[in-house]
Protein backbone atom coordinates (compact mmCIF):
# COMPACT_ATOMS: atom_id res chain seq x y z
CA UNK A 1 0.00 0.00 0.00
CA UNK A 2 1.28 3.43 -0.49
CA UNK A 3 -0.25 6.79 0.45
CA UNK A 4 -0.53 10.23 -1.33
CA UNK A 5 -0.35 13.22 0.49
CA UNK A 6 -1.27 16.30 -1.33
CA UNK A 7 -1.62 19.65 -0.23
CA UNK A 8 -3.98 22.07 -1.84
CA UNK A 9 -2.84 25.99 -1.30
CA UNK A 10 -6.00 27.86 -1.97
CA UNK A 11 -5.82 31.51 -2.31
CA UNK A 12 -6.68 34.09 0.74
CA UNK A 13 -10.15 33.65 0.79
CA UNK A 14 -11.01 30.25 -1.43
CA UNK A 15 -10.73 27.76 0.85
CA UNK A 16 -14.24 27.62 1.77
CA UNK A 17 -15.22 27.32 -2.20
CA UNK A 18 -12.36 24.24 -2.67
CA UNK A 19 -13.80 22.30 0.82
CA UNK A 20 -17.31 22.82 -0.87
CA UNK A 21 -16.09 21.02 -4.31
CA UNK A 22 -14.50 18.57 -2.55
CA UNK A 23 -17.65 18.23 -0.63
CA UNK A 24 -20.26 18.56 -3.25
CA UNK A 25 -18.52 17.59 -5.83
CA UNK A 26 -14.92 15.41 -5.99
CA UNK A 27 -15.59 12.99 -3.67
CA UNK A 28 -18.59 11.70 -5.63
CA UNK A 29 -16.07 11.50 -8.67
CA UNK A 30 -13.76 9.66 -6.90
CA UNK A 31 -16.44 7.15 -5.19
CA UNK A 32 -17.29 6.80 -9.07
CA UNK A 33 -13.51 6.10 -9.96
CA UNK A 34 -12.75 3.84 -6.77
CA UNK A 35 -10.35 6.65 -5.18
CA UNK A 36 -9.94 6.29 -1.94
CA UNK A 37 -9.59 8.85 0.49
CA UNK A 38 -7.81 8.30 4.18
CA UNK A 39 -8.46 11.72 5.33
CA UNK A 40 -8.74 15.57 4.75
CA UNK A 41 -7.48 18.14 7.55
CA UNK A 42 -6.99 21.79 7.27
CA UNK A 43 -4.50 23.58 9.64
CA UNK A 44 -5.60 24.60 13.14
CA UNK A 45 -2.14 25.79 14.34
CA UNK A 46 0.79 26.19 11.68
CA UNK A 47 2.03 28.21 8.77
CA UNK A 48 -1.25 28.67 6.77
CA UNK A 49 -4.87 28.69 7.68
CA UNK A 50 -5.39 28.46 3.65
CA UNK A 51 -4.13 24.75 3.26
CA UNK A 52 -5.84 22.03 2.42
CA UNK A 53 -4.64 18.63 3.43
CA UNK A 54 -5.55 15.25 2.64
CA UNK A 55 -4.31 11.56 1.65
CA UNK A 56 -5.18 8.89 -0.63
CA UNK A 57 -4.87 5.20 -0.34
CA UNK A 58 -3.26 3.37 -3.49
CA UNK A 59 -2.68 -0.73 -3.92
CA UNK A 60 0.53 1.07 -6.19
CA UNK A 61 1.38 3.21 -8.37
CA UNK A 62 0.09 1.76 -11.40
CA UNK A 63 -3.58 2.15 -9.42
CA UNK A 64 -2.88 5.57 -9.15
CA UNK A 65 -1.77 6.68 -12.22
CA UNK A 66 -4.69 4.55 -13.80
CA UNK A 67 -7.53 6.10 -11.82
CA UNK A 68 -6.67 9.41 -11.11
CA UNK A 69 -5.87 9.58 -14.74
CA UNK A 70 -9.29 8.73 -15.82
CA UNK A 71 -10.30 11.11 -12.78
CA UNK A 72 -8.37 14.07 -13.92
CA UNK A 73 -9.49 13.63 -17.81
CA UNK A 74 -13.19 12.37 -17.18
CA UNK A 75 -15.37 15.75 -19.06
CA UNK A 76 -18.04 15.03 -15.22
CA UNK A 77 -14.66 16.68 -13.78
CA UNK A 78 -13.37 19.24 -16.06
CA UNK A 79 -16.96 20.66 -16.19
CA UNK A 80 -17.34 20.85 -12.16
CA UNK A 81 -13.40 22.28 -12.30
CA UNK A 82 -14.60 24.96 -14.71
CA UNK A 83 -17.52 25.90 -12.60
CA UNK A 84 -15.85 26.30 -9.60
CA UNK A 85 -13.32 28.25 -10.79
CA UNK A 86 -15.33 30.46 -13.06
CA UNK A 87 -14.29 33.26 -10.74
CA UNK A 88 -10.79 32.50 -10.84
CA UNK A 89 -8.46 29.84 -9.53
CA UNK A 90 -8.94 28.15 -5.97
CA UNK A 91 -5.25 27.17 -5.14
CA UNK A 92 -1.51 28.92 -6.16
CA UNK A 93 -0.26 25.62 -5.87
CA UNK A 94 -0.74 22.43 -4.91
CA UNK A 95 2.49 19.75 -3.29
CA UNK A 96 2.22 16.42 -4.14
CA UNK A 97 3.98 13.47 -2.16
CA UNK A 98 3.39 9.77 -2.51
CA UNK A 99 4.69 7.80 0.63
CA UNK A 100 5.46 4.80 1.62
CA UNK A 101 4.70 3.39 5.48
CA UNK A 102 7.98 2.46 7.34
CA UNK A 103 8.48 -0.82 9.17
CA UNK A 104 6.97 0.39 12.44
CA UNK A 105 4.32 2.39 10.83
CA UNK A 106 0.66 1.52 12.15
CA UNK A 107 -0.62 2.36 8.55
CA UNK A 108 1.00 -0.43 6.27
Amino acid sequence: MIYELRIYHAFPGKLPALNARFSNHTLKLWERFGIRQVGFWTTAIGESNNDLYYILEWENLAEREQKWNAFATHPDWLATRAETEKDGPLTTHITNLILTPTAYSKMR
